[in-house]
């Protein structure tokens, strides 16, 4: 028989469902929020494999990188271990090509070393001229471990070559043993620092190298000095007065007077000579011993072996130590047209404080101007102003020592 329902089993009947409803739906949402939760963890992921994945591509682009820059390196590395030998190379083709010049000049040499043959007459007859331009030999001396300063080398040397009357890039090329592209590059930089100047016809020394060779005379001051008594010569005897100093075996010239005749001769200021065949460089031998004498007198005559003499009046070996012996006596020198056809001079050296020889100075003029008798003559006022000025430079002329008689 069925019991009638108490309201308290109807009001639970009828909540069951709801409560079942709710536990539903409180599992949906468990599992909605399992799903997020798992999206949530998935797209971590995800973002932490993606950050992995450009960490590493990152790490692989910089050693590409590094792989690069370090090929790069290794090329640039390369690249200088190629100049390098490549200058090695030019310094050793330079020493070469030296080389193969001077063999072929040994012939030229060793004639020149032998005394010359004499006609019945005497006279000597000179070697046969040199058709080369010569350069200080320091100039092209160049070992592969100076190799660093072999563009300033070059570039000292295409200025000598310049002065020796070198004018194209070819000739300077073979004067120094470097390829056409070097030669230029240099020549170019030289041009443009205003060392060296373009012309028509080739290359000539720049307005550079006067401003330098200005500077460097007003900053000996033997210069400044002797110009007083240069100009009092000058004025006394109106013809061409020099000032010259010792640079190696030959004289350079560092001052001149032209005289007031309307002649003109070929020394100039900055100009070399041979110190045996000048009056001036001859001054400046007075000091010095025979066998010195006789050194120079041989240097004199190599350099001017291609030179052409006409008429010749170059003493002899014997006639040039028995000159210089009188010299000697004298203090004095003369140039009896040794240099130059019809040029004849008087000279005496110039001394500083402690005694030595230091320049000389000069009175030259033509042979009508300047005879024997007027040479001999001008001894005296030419030694006076050269005393003058040794004097100015803190020389003092020696003092006789006397001895006390006892009595």
């Amino acid at each position: 028989m069925n019991k009638a329902m108490t309201p308290h089993a109807e009001s639970d009947a009828q909540e069951a469902p709801q409560i079942h409803a709710s536990h539903e739906t409180h599992d949906a949402h468990e599992t909605r929020d399992a799903h997020e939760t798992r999206d949530a963890h998935e797209t971590r992921d995800a973002h932490e494999t993606r950050d992995a994945h450009e960490t590493r591509d990152a790490h692989e682009t910089h050693d590409v990188h590094e792989m690069r820059d370090g090929d790069e390196m290794r090329d640039v590395d390369e690249m200088r271990d190629v100049d390098e030998m490549r200058d090695v190379h030019e310094v050793r083709d330079v020493h070469e090509m030296r080389d193969v010049h001077e063999m072929r000049d040994a012939p030229t040499a060793q004639a020149a070393r032998k005394p010359a043959a004499r006609p019945a007459n005497g006279a000597a007859v000179p070697p046969p001229p040199a058709d080369t331009i010569g350069l200080p030999s320091t100039l092209l001396d160049i070992t592969p471990q100076q190799a660093g300063t072999q563009t300033l080398l070059r570039g000292l040397a295409i200025l000598e070559a310049a002065a020796a009357g070198v004018r194209d890039l070819r000739t300077f090329g073979a004067a120094l043993g470097t390829t056409r592209s070097t030669t230029h590059r240099l020549v170019s930089s030289l041009v443009q620092a205003r060392y060296l100047r373009q012309v028509q016809g080739g290359y000539l020394l720049g307005p550079k190298l006067i401003e330098l060779g200005t500077i460097a005379l007003e900053q000996m001051p033997l210069t400044q000095v002797a110009r007083p008594h240069l100009e009092s010569l000058a004025e006394l005897t109106h013809d061409t007065i020099h000032l010259g100093v010792r640079d190696g075996d030959d004289v350079l010239y560092i001052d001149k007077i032209p005289g007031t005749r309307g002649l003109e001769m070929r020394s100039r200021v900055g100009h070399r000579m041979p110190l045996a065949s000048t009056g001036i460089g001859k001054a400046m031998m007075l000091d010095l011993v025979p066998d010195q004498w006789q050194s120079l007198f041989d240097a004199s005559r190599r350099a001017l072996a291609g030179m052409s003499f006409k008429p010749d009046n170059r003493p002899d070996q014997q006639t040039f130590m028995q000159r210089m012996t009188h010299y000697s006596a004298g203090g004095f020198t003369f140039d009896l047209e040794e240099n130059e056809a019809s040029i004849r001079c008087v000279a005496a050296p110039v001394r500083d404080a402690s005694g030595s020889i230091v320049a000389a100075l000069s009175v030259a003029s033509t042979i009508p101007y300047m005879s024997l008798e007027r040479m001999d003559d001008l001894i005296p006022v030419v030694q006076r102003e050269a005393r003058a000025i040794s004097e100015e430079l803190g020389w003092r002329v020696p003092q006789p020592t006397t001895r006390r008689i006892k009595r």
